[in-house]
């Protein structure tokens, strides 16, 4: 059998939206030339579309036109690398997926302990943001919520009172081993991210683990929320303004 006609076979059976390179495709080194000339004639026939280099996906067609592959797909080879986790989603889609906002960005930020210049991906701008932390599979859903902590001011199409509202709710599902990894990795972020944490805590009457936070802080700092205390009744202590 000819190299483009198991290229076409093997592509058949790739679910729509999986971005894959020749790699996926399993060939000899040897059909290396000959793989790549089949995906290039592929792309030109409409088959499959190139999203960057040496990267393809096959499109899903439905009745509004060409689907691009969901944000993951888009940016799984930043994520991953030879089975090790190396970054992980946060920004606007993380706003979107924990029910923060209903507005969806065309920007896909990834938390990553060394930086690296923006690029574009299809109709996306992929930006990187640097985590102190160590990245691992079990600490990417902490690290997601503090960066929403963090980033509160800047979550879009909603208030910091309606915030707050999100993460008493979301916290108070946490037991009590996540509440104390969640105080453990929170020691990496800025002060006002660590004060604000602190005054969900004690919202949540969870001093036993905000006091951690409390003696981290400068207590002369005063950390700028406006309307923060109509939510958290502790504010004061937290130097919450």
């Amino acid at each position: 059998m000819k190299v483009s006609d198991i290229v076409s076979n093997k592509i058949d059976r790739l679910p729509n939206g999986y971005i894959f390179t020749y790699k996926d495709l399993s060939l000899s080194v040897e059909d290396r030339e000959a793989t790549i000339k089949s995906l290039n004639r592929l792309v030109e026939k409409g088959k499959i579309n190139k999203i960057s280099k040496g990267k393809f996906y096959k499109p899903e067609i439905t009745i509004f036109g060409s689907l691009i592959p969901n944000q993951y797909q888009i940016v799984k080879d930043l994520l991953e690398e030879d089975n090790k986790i190396i970054g992980y989603l946060t920004g606007y889609s993380i706003y979107n997926s924990l029910g923060f906002t209903t507005q969806v960005s065309n920007i896909i930020q990834i938390g990553k302990n060394n930086l690296r210049p923006n690029l574009k991906r299809e109709r996306y701008l992929i930006k990187f943001v640097k985590q102190n932390n160590i990245i691992n599979k079990d600490n990417i859903p902490y690290l997601q919520l503090l960066d929403c902590l963090k980033n509160i001011k800047r979550i879009p199409d909603t208030t910091i009172d309606r915030s707050i509202e999100m993460f008493i709710s979301i916290f108070s599902d946490y037991k009590l081993k996540d509440i104390k990894q969640i105080v453990r990795l929170a020691q990496k972020y800025p002060p006002s991210t660590r004060a604000l944490l602190g005054a969900l805590l004690d919202e949540l009457q969870l001093e036993k683990y905000s006091k951690t936070l409390l003696q981290t802080l400068n207590p002369i700092t005063r950390y700028d929320f406006l309307g923060i205390n109509d939510k958290l009744t502790q504010f004061k202590k937290w130097n919450l303004i």
